[in-house]
């Protein structure tokens, strides 16, 4: 909160230490907000998991839930990637369910009861982190596999030798631009909707504390219905922005691999 009654929209992504931690080379390491939303949406996902592999004959809901995700990430990995996309399906996998977690835990309504969610994803230190992971991941693949081959990524299939100065250069910067890209899409996406809703919620509450008994009829209801759409679109792009940064992920596996 700011002063005189103002809502400051940039509050929820303030990163606060819970407890100082340990020092190394006399920079203090503390245990954030961060982390601690990070450590509940690892629980949840674990719980989650926990619960859906009982391997029963007949699955229950849960266990079909499970099943339903992990068969639609092994099924997204075959058609990118094909039968040698098999062994990163886990990795895929975990990407897609922690930054979905991450994502709906960070939409949570508790802060009506004084706990603030903190949305992580909407760092760019964390997506960063994320991307430069599967970036890695995708170079060590490639050149494992290809050796120096693959850079033959950066040399179009089918363009003429004489266009090759400037193709080459526009690949690989194409090419590397890939892991700024898969950070910035998620962290915009997660940091412009909940600055949104937190602005609405502004409107609805400067509404309802005004002296003026028109304002919140004008204000305050036409505010809050538009942030229930909003917060529905939200939970909606949490799901999608999951769905992309793993989608990405594939693909660019898929270059990698296949050489495409």
């Amino acid at each position: 909160m700011a002063a005189e009654g103002k809502i400051d929209p940039m509050h929820q992504f303030e990163v606060q230490s819970i407890f100082e931690g340990f020092s190394i080379g006399g920079q203090q390491i503390a245990f954030t907000n961060s982390a601690l939303w990070m450590l509940i949406a690892l629980g949840a996902l674990w719980l989650f998991m926990l619960g859906g592999m009982k391997r029963q004959l007949v699955p229950g809901r849960w266990q079909a839930a499970v099943e339903g995700v992990t068969g639609f990430i092994a099924s997204m990995m075959q058609t990118n990637i094909g039968p040698a996309g098999r062994k990163f399906t886990p990795y895929v996998f975990s990407l897609f369910m922690f930054i979905l977690v991450a994502n709906l835990i960070g939409m949570l309504p508790t802060g009506i009861v004084g706990i603030h969610p903190f949305t992580v994803t909407s760092h760019l230190t964390i997506t960063g982190v994320l991307a430069i992971v599967s970036f890695g991941i995708v170079l060590l693949v490639g050149l494992l596999r290809h050796g120096f081959h693959f850079f033959s990524l950066f040399v179009p299939h089918g363009a003429p030798w004489w266009m090759m100065p400037i193709l080459v250069p526009v690949e690989f910067v194409s090419f590397m631009v890939r892991p700024f890209s898969l950070a910035l899409r998620l962290f915009v996406a997660m940091t412009a909707g909940h600055i949104l809703m937190k602005v609405l919620a502004g409107f609805v509450i400067n509404g309802l504390n005004a002296e003026a008994l028109w304002v919140a009829p004008v204000v305050s209801l036409p505010s809050f219905i538009l942030m229930i759409g909003i917060t529905l679109l939200e939970l909606l792009v949490c799901a999608i922005q999951a769905y992309v940064f793993a989608l990405l992920t594939s693909l660019y596996l898929n270059d990698a691999i296949n050489l495409h």
